[in-house]
Parts: structure tokens; C-alpha cells; sequence
């Protein structure tokens, strides 16, 4: 008896399904029973992720017209003006100051806001050793308040335990491109009348509710170090709405000046100005930044997807406010415990020797020798009390922190610059690992 049409496409389309699920399923355990490349076997990826930075005609033309003009001093070129106009604008700030570095936007906002001796300002833990050393430079305490470790953020909701009548800012981090808890965080500050400073250094393009971050608080810092998102070698930026903080950061970093006349100072400063030659990189960078961000999103997305069926690995929660991950850093926890107590340093070198670099990321900074060292010096020693230091010592414990620590696996984003099959690869050699990871623990 003849099918009926219906029928035979219907048991064609179910056919044509089952063999793209065996595809699928074949791709996803594709090479997962070859030996370990850490034990001699083929590694799962050859070729290298992403070179950074990514260089065009572009760039080069702009670096030969600022040698050309000669006017390499944003003191006498435009190249820093029109960068931080473009700044601005793509993220909705008034103002724009640029500067050498991220650590010189985040001491000159600190001066902007008054922090000094006797001060304390509430930081997170888990970030990079310059968001407190900021701090340090103007003579004040970094109170360290615990880590979210679902999002690797600071614990919003320990931030009003942590007041005192010392308090002067609240410096939340916007880690690896997410975005802190700012409604919480807002909500605090606003109770208690403190000012918020943004470090938004890894979160170029990064959202809260559809806002750039860095435009939410009272002031926002980026950096564009070598490594960023939004590169010039060295560089960083200030953005804020309010004028009278733009003026007196726009000062602070030109060494005090005033905003016109050469030797007219009206505060304390140092010399922190951006080059004209960082400033051209970074203008025409920015014309990459866009589509690079949404290659980012897109291979991340994709990848959470998979890492999410492996037992044992836990892709960092965004909070729900934020709507853009700028993904300078893919984080992720490891537990051992699914990976037949696989050592998280044995898991990390496996994985490099399968040709997916990665690291573990930051130590419990609070616990560093150059926080006490700091404190004893003679400056802290003048202003400090031995017992205030005492109980600011007793008072800086996170244990939440210390635990993301111990577990925390990170990528950068230049992993997240190539084709989707690059996070197939990702996953594939965090399988084969597991399944034989009894191996390596014997090897």
C-alpha cells in the first residue's frame, strides 16, 4: 500500500532529526576517550585562540599622524579631546576625562570625592590589586566586603554591616565585564549619603538595566591596559554627569591646573594625562568595539549552554539588572569533588596541555603581605591608631572569598573572539578531562 505524503515526510523529518542528534551527540564526546594530552595524548585544540590586540590599517594611519603633527602632548594635540568625546557618547556620560592607566582614573576619582587620611572605603576582595591600592595612595582603609561567589561580585547585601562612621565611598567592581548588584548597592549609598565610584576597568560596554556602567554611580573608571577589551598598550578614562566632579578630576590628573591658564593650580595633582598616541589607538579600537562585544556575548551564551550539563562546573550567575556582559573574563567554580578529587592546579595544567589556556584567577588579596606591610609603614603608622588597625585587621575576613578561590577557573576574552566551534572545543577537553581525570590522579 503506497504512504501517504504525509506520513512518509513525517518519518523523514523524524529520520533527519535522529541522525542530527547522533551528529550532535557524536560532536559533543568527540575525542573524550583519547588519552589526556598531559599524558601524551593529541591535545584537543591545535592552533592558538585570538591574537590581541587585533591591528588594522586604521590604527597604523592614526599612530603616523600624531608622529607626523608632532604634537604628541594632549596638552597641544586633539586626539585626547576627540577620544573622550567619543567615550562619552557611546555611553551616555556628560563628561569624559582621560588618563594614563586605570589605577590613575581610580586615584584621581578618589581625590575628586575628598578620600583621605582617616577615611575608609568599602571594596571587594576578589578584583585586581590596584582597585586598593588606590585606596592606600590617599592614606585611607580598604574595608573588604565578602564575595558573591554565584557572580564572583561583591555581596551587596553585606555592604551596611560593613558601615561605619568612618565611611567615605563604596567602590563596587564590576568583574570580568558583570555587572555588581548597583540597585542594591545604590540603594545603600543613598541611606547613608555615600558617594559610589564605579571600577568598571574590565566592563567596557557592560550593562545595568540597559545603562552603561560607569554612568550609574557618581563616577566610573576604565582601564585600557594590553589586556583590555578596549586596548592602547596603557590608558584609562573617568566618566561621570556631574560637572563639578568632571573639573575637579579634569585638575587633579593635569598636576592641580586649573581648567584654563598654564600655571594657575587650585588643588593638590599629579601628572596622570593620556598621550595623544594612546588616544588615537584607542579612537580607532573603538571602531571595533561594538561587533567584537557581540562576538563575545554570543560565544559565551553558547558556551554556558554547554558547560552547564557537565556536573562539577558552575559558569558565574549575572545578577538580573545586568543586561550586557562585557566578558573580559569567562569565570566559572570547579568542584573536585565531580572531578574524582582532581586537584584544581591538576585540572588547570590539564587543560593548558589540551590547548585551552586558563588560569584560577585572583588570591584572597585581604590576606597579601602588601596590605600589612602598608600599615606599618611610618604614614599609616602617624595616622592609625595601633588599635584602630587592630580592629580593622579583625574586621576584613571573608570567607565567602576565600572559597571562590580555591575554585574559581577563568578565560579571557580573546578566547571569545573566534568561531562557535572554539567553545565546542572548550567543552570537549573539560569532558575528556573528567571522564579520565582517575588517570590523571594516578599518573
Amino acid at each position: 500500500m503506497r504512504m501517504p505524503q504525509s506520513r512518509r515526510s513525517f518519518l523523514g523529518a523524524m529520520s533527519a532529526a535522529a541522525t542530527a542528534i547522533g551528529l550532535t551527540d557524536r560532536r559533543a564526546t568527540a575525542g573524550v576517550d583519547e588519552p589526556l594530552a598531559i599524558l601524551g595524548g593529541k591535545r584537543v585544540r591545535s592552533p592558538r585562540f585570538s591574537p590581541w590586540p587585533i591591528i588594522g590599517e586604521n590604527d597604523e594611519r592614526a599612530w603616523m599622524e600624531v608622529l607626523r603633527k608632532g604634537r604628541w602632548c594632549r596638552m597641544n594635540g586633539d586626539a585626547a579631546d576627540r577620544f573622550e568625546e567619543a567615550w562619552a557618547r557611546m555611553l551616555g556620560a556628560k563628561h569624559c576625562i582621560a588618563v594614563a592607566n586605570g589605577t590613575s582614573a581610580l586615584i584621581t576619582s578618589l581625590a575628586a570625592l575628598g578620600i583621605g587620611p582617616g577615611d575608609e572605603v568599602l571594596v571587594p576582595p576578589y578584583t585586581f590589586v590596584a582597585t586598593i591600592n588606590a585606596v592606600l595612595v590617599h592614606h585611607a582603609l580598604p574595608v573588604f566586603v565578602d564575595t558573591d561567589p554565584e557572580t564572583s561580585q561583591i555581596d551587596a547585601r553585606l555592604l551596611e554591616s560593613a558601615i561605619t562612621e568612618h565611611t567615605a565611598c563604596i567602590l563596587p567592581v564590576h568583574i570580568g565585564g558583570s555587572a555588581a548588584d548597583l540597585d542594591t548597592i545604590l540603594s545603600v549609598a543613598a541611606k547613608h549619603k555615600l558617594p559610589v565610584l564605579e571600577d568598571a576597568c574590565q566592563a567596557h560596554l557592560a550593562e545595568w538595566k540597559h545603562r552603561k556602567v560607569s554612568t550609574v554611580g557618581d563616577l566610573g573608571c576604565f582601564s585600557f591596559q594590553a589586556s583590555k577589551n578596549l586596548n592602547s598598550g596603557e590608558g584609562g578614562a573617568i566618566l561621570t554627569n556631574d560637572d563639578r566632579l568632571a573639573q575637579e578630576c579634569r585638575s587633579f590628573q593635569n598636576n592641580g591646573r586649573a581648567i584654563a591658564g598654564n600655571f594657575n593650580y587650585t588643588r593638590n595633582g599629579a601628572n596622570l594625562r593620556m598621550t595623544e598616541f594612546q588616544a588615537a589607538l584607542l579612537s580607532q579600537q573603538l571602531t571595533r568595539l561594538e561587533e567584537q562585544s557581540r562576538r563575545r556575548e554570543q560565544n559565551a551564551a553558547y558556551l554556558t549552554e554547554l558547560l552547564r550539563e557537565i556536573p562539577g562546573i558552575t559558569p558565574a550567575r549575572m545578577y538580573d539588572g545586568c543586561t550586557r556582559n562585557a566578558y573580559h573574563l569567562y569565570m566559572l567554580r570547579y568542584d573536585r569533588s565531580r572531578f574524582e578529587d582532581l586537584p584544581r592546579s591538576k585540572f588547570l595544567a590539564a587543560m593548558g596541555a589540551e590547548g585551552i589556556p586558563c588560569s584560577g584567577g585572583y588570591s584572597p588579596l585581604y590576606q597579601e603581605p602588601f596590605l600589612k606591610n602598608t600599615l606599618e609603614t611610618r604614614g599609616f603608622q602617624a595616622i592609625y591608631s595601633p588599635k584602630r588597625i587592630a580592629e580593622y585587621l579583625e574586621r576584613i575576613h571573608c570567607p565567602a572569598n576565600d572559597r571562590l578561590c580555591e575554585e574559581a577557573v577563568w578565560f579571557t576574552q580573546t578566547m571569545f573572539l573566534g568561531p562557535k566551534s572554539d567553545m565546542d572545543q572548550i567543552a570537549e577537553a573539560v569532558r575528556k578531562i573528567q571522564k579520565q581525570a582517575g588517570k590523571l590522579i594516578k599518573a
